[in-house]
């Protein structure tokens, strides 16, 4: 990881491809990922880990399945919201958004246990930035 500053527009205009986030740098143990999404992602659910979730551009939509039932939580540019670990979720976007995830290195885009995965979605422990 660099030991300079990192401009994160820059890194977001280096891809195109949505829901493939790219990695943006290291905190300890911990990846901070930047990523393009648009339409629906898949429920998923990660059971060691809670998914932290910042808004940089438009707006992100997350279904939470917990055992109050299912909702939507709507995020619009600068909010954030955390995902508790073992909580199915599904990510989405009607007119597309930008946005950060910190989750610990290693962890699959797609969870421990997911839906069938559309083919518009790949699993990935995300992308070095070139």
């Amino acid at each position: 990881m660099s030991n300079e500053p990192i401009a994160i527009e820059s890194v977001l205009a280096t891809f195109t491809d949505l829901w493939s986030p790219r990695i943006l740098t290291r905190i300890n143990d911990y990846d901070v990922r930047v990523a393009k999404v648009a339409g629906e992602f898949v429920w998923h659910t990660h059971d060691d880990t809670d998914e932290f979730f910042l808004v940089l551009d438009g707006e992100l939509r997350i279904g939470v399945r917990d055992e109050h039932g299912e909702r939507h939580v709507t995020l619009p540019r600068g909010s954030v919201f955390v995902v508790p670990r073992g909580i199915e979720h599904k990510p989405s976007s009607v007119d597309g958004a930008t946005i950060m995830v910190v989750e610990p290195t290693g962890t699959p885009s797609t969870g421990d246990r997911h839906d069938a995965l559309p083919e518009h979605i790949t699993t990935t422990t995300g992308r070095r930035v070139a």
